[in-house]
């Protein structure tokens, strides 16, 4: 049975007609930019996660580079982060100029290895970024506490972990600001691209609806250096429906991690993913670590099942990052998990039977078939 890694079509399916009605009411009140339904959708954020304030921007990306600014980051600045991650963690840090620092991973949760980042921090230093990758909440106590002591500013990466949480907090509401991506394939997808930053800081709230309108407060009038980045009516309207979905869609995705837990256990050459008794993990992906990767890959391609390898580089090790000066081997266990992570199909909409299908093709006899 073909399986894709995730089935977009299905969900809105599921929706179909809450959906179109939510985008014909945009389309008739023909208010496309910053209209009532991006205010209201920022509005409804806020409240999901236990924020004061939330600002819809064009990208998760966006949502990043804007919350940097907005803190006041910049040239000679230090962002501590952590090389497993996709491009676009660093890449919000240096385009305020600023420059990220790598610290290695936790080989369980994937997310930053605490007892690392003290060592990294220097007069430079301004923020902690950490990821809350594949949905798993990184260790925010342990983070929290060095921003405390060290006077650093923590910017949340909550793109693959909207819903997550940590202590029983929301991700995104424990830093000093948390960004969102709405990229299709994320727990709460639209139907392009879409993101958002979420704070109870008041400053950086009105600074970054400044940053994301050509660094306009008032039409024509501008303030500081800013960009094009706003969430547009017909994403928020989208995003509006889906929200009403996200907690039990979040459940779904658990639900399903615990099939594929069942299905895979104790077997050879698999390791399943970790959740930590303090966290709920929003399995944005499921991700095993598999001894021979390349087969097993090939297996479940020849099958029709979707996979995917998030992520094949580290980011120490990217081109764009050679001037770092950095080298294979500086972050072993970053480099161990891009040698061997392997993510399976994950959405809502999955059925046991397909679960088990995609387990299945995962065994080792399997793809010696």
């Amino acid at each position: 049975m073909k399986i894709p890694l995730i089935d977009l079509k299905s969900q809105y399916l599921s929706i179909k007609n809450e959906i179109d009605a939510a985008i014909q009411q945009v389309i008739d009140e023909s208010s496309f930019i910053l209209g009532p339904e991006t205010r209201a959708f920022e509005e409804e954020v806020a409240d999901f996660l236990g924020v004061r304030f939330a600002v819809g921007v064009a990208s998760g990306t966006d949502a990043l580079t804007i919350a940097l600014l907005a803190l006041g980051l910049g040239a000679g600045d230090e962002v501590i982060t952590t090389p497993f991650t996709f491009i676009a963690t660093s890449e919000a840090i240096t385009k305020t100029g600023a420059k990220p620092v790598f610290v290695d991973i936790d080989p369980k949760t994937y997310c930053l290895n605490t007892e690392l980042i003290e060592k990294k921090i220097t007069r430079r230093t301004k923020a902690i970024l950490p990821v809350h990758l594949y949905g798993h909440p990184a260790e925010m106590g342990k983070i929290a506490a060095l921003a405390k002591q060290y006077d650093l500013k923590i910017v949340e990466d909550c793109a693959q972990a909207f819903g997550a949480e940590y202590n029983g907090k929301k991700v995104g509401s424990i830093g000093a600001v948390g960004c969102l991506s709405f990229f299709p394939g994320k727990n709460l997808g639209c139907f392009g691209d879409g993101g958002m930053l979420v704070t109870d800081d008041e400053n950086v709230f009105e600074r970054s609806k400044m940053l994301r309108h050509h660094g306009s407060k008032k039409k024509y009038y501008h303030s500081i250096s800013g960009f094009n980045s706003r969430l547009d009516s017909l994403q928020a309207a989208i995003l509006r429906v889906k929200l009403k979905f996200l907690a039990g869609w979040n459940e779904k995705r658990r639900a399903n991690a615990a099939v594929y837990a069942e299905s895979l256990k104790d077997l050879a050459g698999v390791t399943l993913p970790f959740v930590a008794a303090n966290v709920k993990h929003s399995f944005n992906y499921y991700t095993v670590r598999v001894k021979d990767r390349d087969k097993i890959q090939a297996r479940l391609n020849q099958a029709g099942i979707g996979n995917m390898i998030y992520y094949p580089l580290c980011l120490h090790l990217q081109e764009v990052y050679s001037s770092l000066g950095y080298k294979p081997g500086d972050f072993p266990e970053a480099e161990r998990a891009s040698a061997e992570v392997l993510s399976l199909p994950m959405y809502p909409e999955l059925t046991r039977e397909q679960i088990k299908e995609a387990a299945l093709n995962c065994r080792p006899e399997a793809s010696d078939a």
